[in-house]
C-alpha cells in the first residue's frame, strides 16, 4: 500500500469523506451487513479500494464462511481481522490480509507473534500504533509491513510511527487524513 494515510470510517458520514478525498484506499470498521452492498457499490463508483474490518461487521459471523461471502459478495481490497481463520481465507480468495494485534503485554505479544508466522498476513496492524519502540520490535522481528492504527491523534505520532516502520496509519480522525498524501 502506497499510501502513507488510511482513512477509517465506522458511519456513513466519515465513509462519505473518505469518498471525496484523494484517498484510493480506504477502511470501513463498524458497519451493518445490510450496508455493505451499498458501501461497496459506491466505493466502485468513487474507484476507492475498501478493506473491511471482519470481527466489526454486525450480523455476519467474522469466521472463514463470513469472509468467504464477502470476498465473493463484495470483492474487497482487502480484510483486517484478529483471527486466523479470516486471515487464512482472505489470502486463500487472494484478497490482502490484515492481521490486527493488540499491543496489550508481553504475554500478547508474544502470542500475536505466533499467530502471525503462522497466518503469514500481507499486513499487520498494530493497536496502539502510538508505541513506536514496539513496532520498530515487531517489524524487526516478523519483516512484514505494519499498519499503526489506535490513539493516532497528532502529526507527531504519525511521523513516530512511519519513523519507526510504520508503512501505513490507520485513522478515524479525519483532522489528520489532510496531513500526508
Amino acid at each position: 500500500m502506497n499510501q502513507p494515510i488510511i482513512p477509517a470510517s465506522s458511519n456513513m458520514k466519515e465513509f462519505e469523506a473518505f469518498l471525496k478525498s484523494d484517498y484510493e484506499i480506504g477502511v470501513f470498521l463498524e458497519v451493518h451487513v445490510s450496508q455493505l452492498k451499498h458501501i461497496s457499490l459506491l466505493a466502485k463508483k468513487a474507484n476507492k479500494k475498501m478493506i473491511y474490518h471482519v470481527d466489526l461487521i454486525q450480523g455476519l459471523k467474522s469466521d472463514d464462511f463470513g469472509t468467504e461471502f464477502i470476498c465473493q459478495e463484495f470483492k474487497p481490497y482487502g480484510l483486517i481481522s484478529t483471527k486466523s481463520s479470516v486471515i487464512l481465507k482472505a489470502k486463500q480468495k487472494n484478497v490482502i490480509a490484515i492481521q490486527r494485534v493488540f499491543l496489550l503485554d508481553s504475554h500478547a505479544i508474544a502470542k500475536s507473534v505466533k499467530l502471525v508466522q503462522r497466518t503469514h498476513p500481507d499486513y499487520i496492524e498494530v493497536l496502539p500504533g502510538t508505541m513506536p519502540w514496539m513496532i520498530k520490535e515487531i517489524k524487526e522481528s516478523l519483516n512484514v509491513p505494519i499498519l499503526a492504527g489506535g490513539l493516532i491523534r497528532t502529526d507527531k505520532d504519525i511521523s513516530n510511527a512511519i519513523e519507526a516502520g510504520a508503512t501505513s496509519i490507520t485513522t478515524s480522525k479525519k483532522e489528520l487524513w489532510q496531513k500526508i498524501k
